[in-house]
């Protein structure tokens, strides 16, 4: 699917529609107080969605300043709809001072998603055509309730144990061939991916509409970071096993492991700051069980930096390819970028500044999702689809950052992908945070 098929994003970087309450009438040192409140329209368009429209916005109450600029309370929502029909609403809480000793995160999300994209099992492993994807091949209705809750306990200044459940109502469905075309001239047999894999029996009839799934994760974090939005120096690593329990005894434990680190270079002749050299190592893999195929592309976070992490392929795992393209029982990623900052300046009392940061992208299936189903269906051999699963994907890119108070940060990503198969030759997302 070309560029102007696919999903495209541009945000609307305005003026803030609400300005900051401020407990006094002076800010020193870069110290924020009180309420600060940002909201945003959120623009895009898409030639197969139509046009979003909707809000988008963060609170933050930072009290008497002391903590600046770690928030005590942290709210951010969501309210957007696609003329094409999709809608997603959302809504977080975070803080680590509600509840001393303890880090508590909140947060509640429902998507219609009437062409959401899939690309089946394993990545590369599964066949790509440009041709069936401006033709919805490559898309079905998903419909789903998120609501998760994760909890930190300190146990020094660094060390954190670390727990959480989460409730997901999956409804799945081919698209609506009525609302959005049958993909002519193609026979209504290849209506979609999606129906093919139900008639080839990679996907199971118990699993194919959907399902509930309750999750539960428990494990440890280290963190030293200096700033959690945007660190200078400092690591972060999380390791957690996340089970889970589904209908039609689909039942999985998974381990998950993430390592970022963030060095800063001394350069010292740049007023908005030292850049920051800042790469992340990340895993995740099933240990025992099977996974119903609609929950293989969640991306399990202790505490989610978007509305929903998903991939191999978006812009919080791998910038750059299909949304969704890389599926399977485990996979490894890394992103490597350097942040540089470039201007700093002050508004209405308060911080901001202006950054860029070229990236570099790369991620492998490690245990591949029904290799053996799949290798019957397509006649091939197994061992040869398992190379190709787990060749390494590359992608690169470019982006820019507006930063407020250091912890709201809007971002605009360039990608290209070097495997055609696998992602756009261009491709970019506008939204907010870095991708770790």
């Amino acid at each position: 699917m070309n560029i102007w098929k696919r999903r495209l994003l541009f945000l609307a970087v305005l003026l803030p529609v609400m300005a900051s309450a401020q407990t006094n009438d002076t800010v020193e040192k870069e110290i924020v107080r009180g309420w600060s409140v940002g909201a945003f329209p959120t623009i895009s368009i898409s030639n197969t969605l139509g046009f979003q429209y909707g809000l988008f916005g963060s609170l933050f109450y930072y009290g008497d300043g002391s903590t600046y600029p770690d928030p005590l309370h942290k709210f951010t929502a969501e309210a957007s709809h696609f003329t094409g029909g999709r809608s997603r609403f959302y809504v977080t809480y975070d803080s680590k001072y509600l509840i001393p000793n303890w880090r508590l995160t909140l947060s509640a999300l429902y998507m219609i998603d009437p062409l959401a994209f899939f690309y089946g099992f394993n990545g590369a492993a599964q066949p790509y055509d440009d041709f069936l994807d401006d033709h919805n091949y490559y898309c079905l209705d998903r419909r789903f309730l998120q609501v998760f809750a994760n909890f930190q306990r300190e146990l020094n200044d660094h060390l954190k144990i670390a727990g959480g459940l989460t409730f997901s109502r999956y409804k799945i469905a081919d698209y609506d061939t009525a609302k959005y075309g049958t993909p002519a001239p193609l026979p209504t047999t290849t209506l979609s991916l999606y129906h093919n894999y139900i008639n080839l029996g990679l996907i199971s009839a118990d699993e194919a509409s959907g399902g509930n799934v309750l999750e539960a994760r428990a494990g440890m974090v280290y963190d030293t970071r200096d700033i959690e939005a945007a660190p200078n120096r400092g690591m972060l690593l999380e390791v957690f096993l996340n089970g889970g329990l589904s209908q039609g005894n689909y039942n999985y434990l998974k381990l998950c492991a993430y390592f970022s680190q963030f060095h800063r270079i001394p350069l010292g002749f740049i007023p908005a700051g030292d850049p920051v050299f800042a790469y992340r190592l990340a895993y995740t893999g099933t240990m025992v069980g099977d996974v119903p195929f609609y929950m293989q592309q969640i991306i399990s976070m202790l505490v989610p930096h978007t509305m929903l992490t998903e991939g191999l392929g978006s812009a919080k795992t791998m910038r750059g390819l299909f949304e969704n393209r890389i599926v399977a029982d485990g996979v490894a990623w890394a992103n490597i970028e350097l942040r540089v900052k470039l201007v700093k300046f002050t508004l209405w009392k308060q911080f901001f500044y202006f950054a860029v940061n070229p990236f570099f992208d790369c991620g492998l299936v490690t245990q591949p999702y029904r290799l053996d189903r799949q290798a019957t269906a397509f006649g091939e051999e197994e061992s040869v689809l398992k190379r190709k699963a787990q060749d390494l994907a590359t992608a690169a890119g470019f982006g820019f950052k507006l930063a407020w108070n250091e912890n709201f940060i809007i971002t605009l990503e360039f990608a290209r992908s070097f495997d055609p198969s696998l992602g756009n030759d261009f491709w970019f997302d506008a939204g907010v945070n870095y991708v770790f």
